[in-house]
């Protein structure tokens, strides 16, 4: 029987849409061998995982962006609440750039200053359903008084603009400087602090996320122009050097080499086909 893994998209209540861009809950079983892979895909958001291990043991993590696709043996039973934080809410709520995570899971009370210990308290004595609920109650008292609103607002402006929409194809980072009437060097230097990796990959990321939920709906030379390639070759490079192999190998199932999973396997998916 092959590990199952089940996700769930959770509602954000209202009053923590300005720190918390989504929740979700994870659930994988124990079931050996595994008959694929888990597959932690390139991300730009940094994360809190309250994670729920087979022991009952609790760890709860702050996860940095992720800049290359990562292939993981899974052998291991967790259960997880995942919450993605909006960009700009590394420094505030963790105490840290999101640049200084990207790559990294590291525990809450590590993190320097006192809220990432009292988040860590809080919350590692709860059940992953119980998480929302007490964030809803702590989060508004503890942020409202420590978020630089305007800074906040450039640094989402900048990540709206460079992002895939369904009506139109991601601005140039010069464009988007320009736009916000910032220096290619600031916005730079607000991406590292609020989002992690930089303007160009943030795009690159989002470009190559899109690509892998489109795959399938249209040709792929049309999907190279609507999430803003130059042309069908561009995006295959693309792919290649954020997930390891080309899109068509991803899809037909021809991964790189398999790494063991000896922990939680955080933020992953299942591969496709």
């Amino acid at each position: 029987m092959p590990n199952a893994i089940a996700e769930q998209a959770l509602t954000t209540p209202e009053v923590l849409r300005p720190w918390i861009a989504g929740v979700r809950t994870l659930s994988v079983s124990l079931a050996e061998p595994a008959d694929k892979p888990f597959v932690h895909l390139p991300t730009a958001v940094t994360r809190v995982v309250l994670r729920v291990g087979a022991d009952g043991r609790r760890d709860v993590l702050a996860c940095g962006p992720q800049v290359r696709a990562s292939y993981h043996e899974g052998k291991t039973h967790v259960r997880c609440v995942e919450l993605r934080l909006t960009p700009g809410m590394a420094r505030p709520l963790l105490g840290v750039r999101a640049a200084e995570l990207v790559g990294r899971a590291v525990p809450l009370e590590e993190l320097p200053g006192a809220l990432p210990r009292r988040l860590a308290a809080g919350l590692g004595r709860l059940d992953p359903r119980e998480a929302v609920p007490y964030l809803a109650g702590a989060l508004p008292e503890l942020l409202s008084a420590v978020v630089d609103p305007a800074r906040t607002a450039l640094v989402r402006a900048g990540v709206d603009a460079l992002s895939v929409r369904p009506d139109r194809t991601p601005a140039q980072v010069r464009d988007v400087a320009r736009e916000l009437a910032v220096s290619e060097r600031q916005l730079r230097n607000l991406f590292a602090e609020g989002v992690g990796v930089s303007p160009k990959h943030y795009a690159r990321i989002d470009r190559v996320r899109t690509v892998l939920t489109r795959a399938g709906h249209a040709p792929w030379s049309q999907l190279a122009a609507a999430t803003g390639y130059f042309d069908q070759s561009h995006m295959t490079s693309d792919f290649r050097a954020l997930m390891g192999v080309p899109p068509r190998s991803y899809f037909t199932g021809r991964l790189p080499a398999l790494t063991p999973c000896q922990s939680a396997p955080r933020g992953s998916v299942r591969t496709a086909g």
